[in-house]
């Protein structure tokens, strides 16, 4: 295993893909610079939430352990993901990234606050430390990042069927899960499909040739 493994990496890496991994990892750490930036802007308002006509009638559920644990158990499978699947590896990342960056744009434009019955996460619960290293942020609604990161894994593994049905389905019960604990709003949730596909389109046209080594093309 770790032999055939070694073989996909090295008919994978040569001078132009490990320069295309470098200008990668710089635009992603770039997008979570900026992820960063808008977070700090958007805590600063105060806003109050707004009228959710799906979360009017749906009760808050203590679901924190659920969402926290899925979620990290998700991040871990997609990086084992790209690290034996190597050809995915650049244009997932430019992807992630130009993900990143939109949602961070788009955060910046809405401002509302948090749904009044939003659960709280328990900081005893297992994972909470890094879940809120990795991804607990506030008042940052638009668009669902639970829904639309692994909407983006699917057209991404796209070739890998098992997986894009999973990702698929994940998306979906992530979806559930942050109407349920009340951590989205309705729009959030039902938007992220259709902006994160224009995203992934987006990416396939301005990272073409990282797409097509991860299509074997």
């Amino acid at each position: 295993m770790l032999k055939n493994l070694s073989e996909r990496h090295k008919k994978i890496w040569d001078k132009a893909t490990a320069k295309s991994f470098g200008l990668a990892s710089l635009f992603l750490l770039g997008a979570l610079i900026f992820q960063k930036l808008a977070d700090t802007y958007v805590l600063t308002l105060k806003e109050p939430p707004v009228s959710d006509i799906l979360l009017n009638v749906i009760p808050s559920l203590d679901i924190d352990s659920f969402i926290i644990q899925s979620v990290l158990l998700f991040t871990l499978i997609v990086v084992v993901l790209f690290l034996v699947k190597p050809k995915y590896i650049n244009f997932g990342i430019k992807s992630i990234a130009l993900f990143v960056l939109t949602r961070s744009f788009f955060i910046t434009l809405t401002h509302f606050g948090a749904n009044p019955h939003q659960i709280v996460f328990d900081p005893n619960s297992f994972g909470y430390g890094l879940y809120n290293f990795l991804y607990n942020t506030h008042n940052d609604f638009f668009f669902s990042g639970h829904t639309g990161f692994p909407f983006l894994m699917a057209f991404i593994f796209w070739p890998e069927k098992r997986w894009r049905q999973a990702f698929f389905i994940i998306s979906f019960v992530f979806g559930i899960s942050v109407l349920l604990g009340h951590i989205h709003y309705s729009i959030d949730v039902f938007a992220a499909p259709f902006i994160t596909y224009s995203i992934f389109a987006l990416a396939r046209f301005l990272f073409l040739k990282d797409y097509q080594l991860s299509r074997g093309s």
